[in-house]
């Protein structure tokens, strides 16, 4: 089912995705003769796009775990391209290891919500929170957001950034920070329209959390002297931007103020669509500079 939100998401994945394949065609004619690794590569680049089209679509709790893992080991094979040089492989690793953490902590909330309400489907998981206590709908949440936060880089979660954006090639770090990390984000709002808690204890949580990120991210960010490093924790920055509205629209909900409800939501929605625009040209502008170096 295609709702505003898939489609919101949906439209950002799409475009970043186009334009990555049209820079990344350009941007691996410097490869030309590793045809066995360009077509694994192409090949691993549809598969996670589709992965992530899927994710914003399925109303299944157990085939959205499919589509994640996919999407994740689709994503591992695009950031090594490069496998011969050590530090590639290293933020690979990285990367695939803290992506099965975060399929566990999604799995074990998928799970809970399974056995309380008897089925896979994403509304079992509002039947079952609507009449449980609120506490219970803030602990499920909090596995859902700890599993998210991994993805979308938070911090204390955002470890396999920095590694993995500079070792992938431009249009995968391109790609990487302007939707895949997003879909993090996506996870979030998904997970706050399902579940029916008490938003004022969740608003805290995700506000606290993102300002620390925030903050933590830009300091980073001003001391590194590697231009793909640098993006990777500005990245790290905007993620902290997107779950302040994020977290300003739970306490919206939460007080029921509809005014801080509309800013929040919509303020971190337009951020995904900026940053989707802004941090993927900056990387293919960072590819331009490497190859050229």
């Amino acid at each position: 089912r295609v709702d505003y939100l898939s489609a919101w998401f949906i439209l950002i994945i799409s475009f970043t995705f186009l334009t990555g394949a049209i820079y990344g065609i350009q941007y691996m004619k410097r490869y030309s003769d590793q045809k066995a690794n360009l077509a694994l590569h192409s090949i691993s680049y549809i598969l996670a796009f589709t992965m992530l089209i899927d994710i914003c679509i399925v109303q299944n709790s157990f085939i959205f775990l499919i589509n994640w893992e996919i999407m994740a080991l689709a994503s591992f094979i695009l950031i090594i391209f490069e496998h011969t040089k050590k530090e590639t492989l290293r933020a690979g690793i990285n990367f695939l290891i803290q992506s099965h953490v975060c399929i566990l902590f999604l799995t074990i909330g998928f799970m809970w919500a399974k056995i309380k309400s008897g089925t896979f489907d994403f509304n079992g998981i509002t039947q079952y929170t609507s009449a449980a206590p609120a506490l219970v709908g803030v602990g499920l949440f909090t596995f859902f957001f700890f599993g998210f936060a991994i993805k979308a880089g938070f911090v204390p979660f955002h470890t396999w950034l920095p590694l993995a954006h500079p070792a992938a090639p431009a249009h995968i770090s391109g790609v990487m920070s302007g939707v895949i990390i997003k879909i993090g984000i996506y996870g979030i709002l998904r997970m706050i329209l399902l579940i029916e808690t008490n938003f004022v204890t969740i608003g805290y949580l995700i506000l606290t959390t993102s300002v620390i990120t925030g903050v933590y991210g830009v300091m980073l960010a001003i001391i590194q002297h590697n231009l793909k490093k640098l993006l990777a924790y500005h990245s790290i920055q905007n993620i902290g931007i997107k779950g302040i509205g994020i977290g300003l629209g739970c306490l919206g909900i939460g007080y029921n103020n509809q005014l801080l409800l509309l800013l929040g939501f919509s303020g971190a929605l337009l951020h995904v669509l900026n940053h989707s625009l802004f941090k993927s040209l900056l990387f293919y502008s960072a590819g331009n500079v490497y190859q050229h170096a």
